[in-house]
């Protein structure tokens, strides 16, 4: 099991970059847009730069929904390799059976 303050840290990541998402996505278009004049695109570089760290959804991890875990997860289940493997020999992930050859 995961430290409870390390998973409680990405979902404070996740609600920060999903609050800033519309606002970041604006400033990296009028940065990136060559019809504006260098100023303007200069101006809207060094406030994205301003902007918290834990808004940009880079630095969001993907975590294990039940364990917390920070490697080994598939996000089509968000769920790590251990607990997809316990819950698939139960039976309890639909569509899913132990392959066998």
């Amino acid at each position: 099991m995961a430290r409870l303050a390390a998973i409680q840290k990405n979902n404070k990541r996740k609600e920060k970059s999903s609050r800033y998402y519309k606002y970041r996505k604006e400033l990296r278009a009028k940065s990136l847009n060559e019809k504006l004049s260098d100023e303007e695109k200069q101006a809207a570089f060094v406030k994205l730069q301003k902007l918290p760290k834990d808004t940009n959804p880079n630095r969001v991890i993907t975590r294990c929904v039940l364990s917390g875990r920070p490697r080994g997860n598939y996000k089509k289940f968000g769920l790590s390799r251990i607990a997809f493997r316990q819950l698939a020999l139960i039976g309890k992930l639909p569509g899913v059976t132990k392959a066998s050859w």
